[in-house]
């Protein structure tokens, strides 16, 4: 059982653990339902000119890190396949020349099966990845052209085995479901041919139309929700056959296999974000804290709806982001003008962004992970979290809170249960890419 007898206090904690994400935002063409920020790349890449911005950005960010050892370092975009091995690697060792990178930690680059002729994948592990994250989407080559995807699925299989034979074993495949006039037996087509493939690692997650794409604005036929579910429901049978156990909403690994990156977003770690439009969340415990709207420098700090008071210094989340164009980061990224925006997190908002991030993990959370990471007592979202527990979306088992079964399947709206106010829309800073 969880403790709930604990004097409610605020918490200051030391600093959750600090991943690096490094956007690379060229595409060698912009896939129709993309919301991510990529760009269809020209004719010649500019490389070098970017990996300099790329460490001038870093440079200027290393405050924020804090001394704090690296746990992850992800390459995501875009495309950064795109960007042959010896680029990679000068990141890398730029990286390492600025920041605590301790050996062996999990280094991710997400590749697009048709770009892997830009470079051998033993090259890239020579550079110092040892994680590669495929987006084969689909193995049925008609629902790739549907998607507008540029590889067959002849040349997804090829990918892997070659990143296998380069030595290269800690894999993923992104797969999508209730792709544009699929059938179950077509997502369950995709989902055996990713296993035969014996990656420890598998992304599986449903294409929806997000505004500003494509898809959106001209919509392609997709499965209804019941067929929908459907596909769900029978592909994660299929995939726990396998062994691959589902740790987060759409992430499943064999033991030991779990992406160490994306757990640090959804246990509400810290993570840089370096490159065009890249998204970092950053704490601090400040010694004076920065008044929200309408306090005096030195109050003490109602949080809404909880009759508790935190004092007016101590722990603070921030968001950061980068201007978006390529062209315009490339031009800012040695001045300040490189950020698109600096953003504290308001005290009130911080329970709905921790739940937004640790209810999508089959093991939830320990209620001390969010005094840890958000400094805020658990006093804070205890009536909440007793009115999720008592209609059933939410469970406690082994110290630990999490999404019941009917929960998950209402997940959105446990989680905005933790708004601060009901029927308010949340916020969106961007965040991490799909694996």
């Amino acid at each position: 059982m969880i403790d709930r007898e604990q004097e409610p206090r605020a918490a200051f904690p030391a600093l959750p653990p600090l991943s690096l994400y490094l956007h690379i935002p060229w595409c060698a063409r912009k896939c129709p339902y993309c919301d991510f920020n990529s760009h269809n790349a020209p004719q010649v890449l500019p490389q070098d000119d970017y990996v300099d911005a790329l460490l001038h950005d870093l440079d200027q960010d290393l405050p924020l890190a804090q001394g704090r050892p690296l746990a992850s370092i992800f390459f995501g975009g875009g495309t950064p396949s795109l960007f042959a091995p010896d680029r990679i690697a000068r990141i890398l060792d730029g990286v390492a020349a600025r920041l605590s990178v301790p050996a062996g930690i999990e280094v991710t680059l997400e590749t697009n099966p048709g770009t892997v002729e830009h470079g051998p994948f033993v090259d890239y592990r020579r550079a110092g990845v040892n994680r590669i994250s495929f987006g084969v989407q689909s193995f049925d080559d008609t629902a790739l052209q549907r998607i507008g995807r540029i590889h067959d699925a002849a040349q997804a299989e090829r990918a892997v085995k070659q990143a296998q034979d380069a030595g290269i074993d800690n894999l993923n495949l992104d797969l999508m479901y209730a792709l544009p006039q699929q059938t179950l037996a077509g997502a369950l087509a995709d989902i055996d041919k990713a296993l035969a493939l014996r990656t420890p690692h598998l992304s599986h997650y449903q294409l929806t139309l997000e505004p500003n794409t494509a898809f959106a604005a001209n919509p392609p036929p997709l499965p209804d929700d019941d067929l929908a579910s459907d596909m769900q429901d029978e592909c994660q049978a299929r995939i726990a056959a396998a062994g691959l156990a589902q740790y987060e909403v759409s992430a499943y690994a064999r033991p030991g296999s779990e992406c160490t990156h994306n757990l640090n977003y959804w246990q509400f770690g810290d993570y840089l974000g370096i490159g065009a439009g890249a998204h970092g969340k950053i704490s601090s415990i400040a010694e004076s804290r920065e008044p929200e709207a309408g306090e005096q420098s030195g109050d003490a700090v109602a949080v809404p709806a909880t009759g508790y008071r935190l004092p007016a210094t101590g722990f603070q989340v921030w968001r950061r982001w980068k201007v978006r164009t390529p062209r315009g980061y490339l031009e800012l990224a040695a001045s300040p003008r490189r950020i698109g925006g600096d953003d504290r997190i308001a005290d009130a908002q911080l329970p709905f962004e921790f739940m937004l991030n640790a209810l999508r993990l089959n093991e939830g959370f320990a209620l001390a992970r969010f005094s840890e990471t958000t400094g805020l007592p658990a006093a804070v979202i205890q009536a909440r979290l007793d009115a999720a527990i008592a209609r059933g979306w939410l469970e406690i088992g082994d110290n630990r809170i999490r999404a019941s079964a009917f929960g998950r399947r209402f997940l959105n709206d446990v989680i905005a249960a933790f708004l601060p106010e009901r029927g308010r829309e949340p916020r969106s800073h961007g965040g991490p890419p799909h694996d």
